[in-house]
Formats: structure tokens, sequence, C-alpha cells
């Protein structure tokens, strides 16, 4: 368990306004976090038909056993992978709209890298290191903020890193952990990172006990680990969760997610930057500041960035477990003498933009979705099986349906292998337009004509079919002629 930050040699900062000012900006910065956040566009494709499943759950009153959305797996047997953030985030949408579901997705993001800074400020952190921590931490995981579950996964992986952090007694320690790690896997199928952070403490815990007896026994992150294992299977899908992420994990790679690829990959390389940038200013202070290191914190930090190296998604959890580690190695030549700094001002700063951002700057999303598209081919009181680029069959389920289908949509489990070929066989041309009306009969098409060039020119020559939209990113939206 991490101890208290040491100092160095140098003598404290004293107080003056030069102190003060920075106090001030280091207090500011939770607020600064939540505005660049809230001034984003929505981009994830995902986030729709997450939405729209949890709207049927809530009207079930209970995860959805069966699949709903598309054409040909009607009725098949439908996973329940984060059943409770689909549901949560459905109810909060449909209570508050777009901007409130903007706003609760925001603060549960930016709660796992918050939780964690508060707990290294009252581990004794200055509270210039902790700001410093967050504003480099944040730039590096930013590319992946958007409103979808995984908010949830950053919010349980920083109250965990806390809890760890508080030294709080094992029985307290055990009890909330588990009921952490059971919502956790819950609202989004990522608990394995817990059991690899309460496994790594346990380990550290158990050699430095062996190393001195004197030391307390790692008996709350020993229990822990294994109930974050069991946590795994804890959800509607039992053991079969196992199947459902390699299945995942192996479409999306072959797909080509760039989130599922290495970090330097050329699709990643911007990613990467705010990512190295942040391991150069940590090696920097780590070396300036030896004596703060501990080594559960390094340890996992490190496990994390491979897991980073090898598969972008996992930034992250990186970047929430290297706030204690720059928070600890910034504050090694300065003691913390801003007490004179009233508390309220960070909680006063986020509740302002909370309330007022939202006013101001209304939910705006990325013009690669294709709403505008799919409101103009609503109007035309279509029903039945809308082909459409998979990344865009998430926007049709949540505006369409039960009136409409999709033959793809960014679930990549719930398609085989086989079926991502032909998606990538039509895409290149060689699956011909009549197979695809032959095997989904459907209603409408929406694509993207650079994308899917070959099927956007046999639409376009064909005259049974005729193009009613095209917006100016490439959307197009084609309907039958005989209607």
């Amino acid at each position: 368990m991490s101890g208290p930050i040491e100092t160095g040699e140098l003598p404290a900062v004293e107080d003056g306004p030069g102190r003060r000012r920075l106090a001030l900006a280091a207090m500011l910065v939770p607020a600064a976090m939540l505005a660049v956040l809230l001034l984003r566009r929505v981009w994830d494709v995902d986030i729709f038909w997450q939405l729209k499943l949890g709207e049927i759950i809530l009207a079930h009153g209970g995860p959805i056993s069966r699949e709903p959305f598309a054409a040909l797996h009607l009725g098949e047997p439908l996973p329940a992978v984060g059943w409770l953030a689909q549901a949560s985030m459905a109810l909060v949408r449909r209570i508050g709209g777009w901007d409130a579901l903007r706003l609760y997705d925001a603060l549960c993001w930016l709660g796992g890298f918050w939780a964690v800074a508060a707990a290294c400020r009252v581990r004794g952190a200055s509270r210039e290191a902790v700001a410093l921590s967050l504003i480099l931490v944040f730039m590096a995981a930013l590319p992946t903020a958007s409103i979808r579950p995984q908010s949830y996964a950053a919010l349980c992986f920083g109250l965990l890193l806390a809890l760890q952090r508080l030294r709080l007694r094992p029985l307290a320690t055990v009890a909330l952990g588990s009921l952490l790690l059971l919502l956790w896997q819950n609202l989004h199928p990522s608990v394995s990172v817990a059991a690899l952070a309460l496994g790594l403490q346990a380990a550290v815990g158990a050699v430095a006990w062996l190393r001195d007896r004197t030391r307390p026994l790692p008996l709350a992150p020993a229990v822990l680990t294994f109930v974050a294992i069991g946590a795994m299977f804890a959800t509607p899908d039992g053991f079969s969760i196992l199947s459902i992420s390699a299945t995942n994990a192996e479409m999306s790679l072959a797909i080509g997610a760039s989130e599922w690829r290495p970090l330097w990959i050329e699709s990643n390389w911007i990613n990467a930057v705010p990512v190295l940038v942040t391991v150069a200013v940590a090696i920097g202070l780590l070396l300036r500041g030896r004596r703060s290191v501990d080594p559960f914190e390094l340890l996992l930090a490190l496990a994390l960035f491979a897991l980073t190296l090898t598969a972008y998604r996992f930034v992250l959890f990186w970047a929430i477990a290297m706030v204690p580690v720059i928070a600890r190695a910034a504050s090694w030549n300065s003691e913390p003498r801003d007490r004179h700094m009233p508390r309220w001002i960070s909680f006063a700063a986020v509740a302002f933009v909370a309330v007022s951002l939202p006013l101001l700057a209304p939910t705006r999303f990325a013009p690669s979705l294709p709403l505008e598209a799919l409101a103009h081919l609503k109007r035309q009181g279509l029903r039945g099986t809308i082909y459409a680029d998979f990344p865009y069959g998430g926007a049709v389920i949540d505006m369409g349906w039960p009136a409409w289908r999709v033959a793809y949509d960014g679930r990549y489990y719930r398609y085989a292998r086989e079926e991502w070929r032909y998606n990538g066989g039509i895409e290149n041309g060689y699956v011909p337009l009549v197979d695809v009306i032959a095997k989904w009969h459907p209603a409408a098409f929406v694509i993207q004509e650079e994308h899917n060039a070959p099927l956007a020119g046999e639409l376009a020559r064909s005259r049974r079919w005729q193009r009613i939209y095209r917006g100016p990113d490439g959307v197009v939206v084609f309907v039958r002629r005989s209607r």
C-alpha cells in the first residue's frame, strides 16, 4: 500500500502571490477538464444501439436474451454485455435528453481520474503535483472520450485505485471493493483490469511482508483479487463472457478497429504523441525524485503501458494509473502549504461548468454520423431492413427500431467471421448488388459512397433504385423506385 509522499532535500516553496495564483490554477483544472469534454462532439457510433437496447431493457425490466436488431439473426441468443450501463444511460437520456446524458457521461469518465487524484491529495501529494498529473493523463486519454459505457470502467477503476490508497481496514476494503467489482463487470466487461491491479498489489505487499515481517499482510488485495476473478462471471452471461470477449477481440482485429491495434500503427500515431509526452515527463520526474517511487504504482503503470502499446484501448486505464505515479514524483520537492485556499473553489468551478455549458453549448454530433440522412429517410415512412455501412448501423437502430432492422452494426461479436468477410466483399466489389438484395431484401441503402464505391455505383446505375439524399460528407440514401 502506498505511503505518504516523501519530500526531497530542497526547501518548500513559501506562500506568496505567485504560489497562490498557481494553487488557484491547480484548483480549476478539474473544471477545465469537464469543459473540454462538454465541448467535444459525440462521435462514438455504438452508443446509439447501446441506448436503444437500454430502452428495451428498461421496458422489459431486465437484460434481453434474444436479438432484436440484426435482420438475419432475429431471435438468436443475445449477450448481455454491459446491460446495466445501457439501461442507466438510456434512463438518463429519457429524463434529460442528450445534454443530460453528455454531462452524466463526462462526470463518470472524469470521475475515475478525480477519485484517484483526491486519494493522492489525502495521502499527501501537493495540489500542484496532482493538477500536473491530471493535465498530462487527460491529454493522453482524451481521444477515447465520447459517450460510451467505457466511461463507467474509468470511474470504477479510479474508485478502485482510490480505495487502495486510502488504507481502510481490511474488512471495509473488501466489502466496498466487492460491491464495486460486481457493479463494474455489469456496467462494462473490463473487471479483468481490476484483477490485474489487485493481483499486483497483493504480490508487492507479500514481497514487502517477506522482507519485513512487521509490515501487514496484504489480505484485502489478495481477497479482492479472487473476488475480481469471480466477478468476471457474475453477469447474465456467466462463463460465456470468455468466448464473447474472445470473439469480439477477434472480429475487432479482423475488421481493423484501431483501438484494438498497437500504438505504433499509422492510424494510432496521432494518439501516441500525448502518451509518449506523458511517459517522457513521468520519467524525468521519477529520475529527480526516485525516493518517492511506490513499487505497486509503478508496476501497475508499466503493466498497463505494455497493454496500451499492444492495444490502444487500454490507454484509459493506463492514464488513470499514471495519476498517482506522476503526483508522487512531482511532489518530491514541494510541501503543500496552500491551506489558505478554500477547497470549495474546485467544487464551485465544476458545478458552474456543469450547469452553464450544456445551456450555452448544446450537444453536437460528429459529421461522420449519418443523422441527417437517417432523418430524411425516416420521413419516407419505410419499414424493413436498412442496409447501411456497419458504423451507421447503431444510428439506424436508435432512430428507426422496431420499424427498421439492420444488416450490420458495430457489435463485432454479433456477426461471424464469414459475415464480416462478406461485408468486405461488398465494399470491395466482389459481391454484386443483386446478391445483397437477395440476401437482405433491403428497403433502403444508407452508405458512404467513397467507402462503399462499388455498391454506390451499382445503385446509381440501377433503374430500380433512386437516390433521395446525398450529404456533404458523401452519405447517400437509396430507396426503390417502385415505391
